[in-house]
C-alpha cells in the first residue's frame, strides 16, 4: 500500500522511507530535514513556524505539519497524520536565559522542562509504535554537550538536556531486541538561533557566544545526524558529542583576538 505522505499532506512513493524531524523551521532541524531528504527519505517536518515549514517542505518535496511539542493535542494530531515512520529526529528544544539559581525564573525553567524533556517523550512514546513495525527504526534525539556538563548560570538548561540524555538512553536498554535504534547526538558550539532565543532576540549578546572562534554550522551536526541514521540496520551510533575544534567544554575556549 501507498502510505508516505508527500508534500501536501497527499500519499507519495512507497520506496522512500519516512523520517520524522521536529522543531524543522530553522537551524539543525531545517539541516537535517534537507540532508535526510538527500539520502533518499520522505521528510515529515514539524514546528509551529508554518510559513517557515510550508517553503522547506515544497523545496524538498517534504511533508509541514503544525507541531508544539509542549501540547499533547498537536503532538496527539500530529503523529495521527503520519502513517509510517522509520526514523525520528527528536530536534525540538532550546535554553531561556542565564541566570545562577537563587535568579532563576520559574517560567524559564518550565519552558525548558516542557521542550526539552516532555516534548521529547510525548513525540517519541507517540512514534514508537510505528518505527518499529517498519522493522528498522531509529531514535536520534539532539540534546547538547549540557547533558554531560554542568556550568554557572546554566542549571535550568543543564538539568533538562541531563533529563533528556536519561531518557534516551533508557530507551535504548527498554527496547533491546526490538527492530529500533537509539542515536544520541550532543553538539557543543552551534551558531543557530539557539542564543538568540536564550538571550530573548538580544543580537549582540547571542553573537558574542561565538566571537574570537569558528562554531559548528547546523549542516554540521545534520551531516551527522545523516551519517547515523544511514549505517546498516545492525550498526548502532549510541551516542556523538561534536564540538568544534576551538571549544574544549562549555565553559573553555580558544578564541582569537
Amino acid at each position: 500500500m501507498d502510505n508516505t505522505p508527500s508534500s501536501d499532506g497527499t500519499t507519495g512513493s512507497p520506496d522512500r522511507p519516512v523520517a520524522v524531524v521536529t522543531g524543522a523551521s530553522a537551524g539543525i532541524g531545517e539541516a537535517t530535514a534537507r540532508r535526510l531528504a538527500d539520502a533518499g527519505f520522505h521528510v515529515v517536518i514539524g514546528a509551529r513556524r508554518q510559513d517557515r515549514l510550508a517553503r522547506l517542505a515544497q523545496e524538498i518535496g517534504g511533508t509541514a505539519l503544525p507541531l508544539d511539542v509542549t501540547d499533547r493535542d498537536s503532538v496527539d494530531a500530529f503523529v495521527a497524520a503520519i502513517p509510517s515512520a522509520r526514523v525520528l529526529v527528536n530536534n525540538a528544544g532550546g535554553a531561556r536565559g542565564l541566570a545562577s539559581i537563587v535568579d532563576a525564573d520559574e517560567d524559564d525553567w518550565r519552558w525548558m522542562w516542557e521542550t526539552n524533556v516532555l516534548g521529547t517523550m510525548r513525540v517519541t512514546k507517540a512514534l514508537l509504535p510505528l518505527l518499529i513495525a517498519s522493522g528498522d527504526g531509529h531514535v536520534v534525539t539532539v540534546t547538547s554537550i549540557a547533558a554531560i556538563e554542568a556550568y554557572d548560570k546554566g542549571s535550568g538548561y543543564t538539568s533538562a538536556k541531563h533529563a533528556e540524555s536519561a531518557l534516551h538512553r533508557t530507551l535504548r536498554g527498554e527496547h533491546l531486541g526490538d527492530p529500533v535504534r537509539f542515536t544520541e547526538v550532543l553538539p557543543g558550539m552551534v551558531e543557530t538561533e539557539f542564543s538568540l532565543v536564550r538571550f530573548d532576540g538580544d543580537a549582540e549578546r547571542a553573537a558574542g557566544v561565538y566571537a574570537g572562534l569558528t562554531p559548528l554550522t547546523a549542516d554540521d551536526v545534520a551531516d551527522t545526524i545523516s551519517f547515523a541514521v544511514t549505517r546498516p540496520a545492525h550498526v548502532n551510533i549510541d551516542s556523538i558529542v561534536i564540538k568544534p575544534r576551538a571549544q574544549h567544554s562549555a565553559m573553555r575556549a580558544h578564541r582569537q583576538e
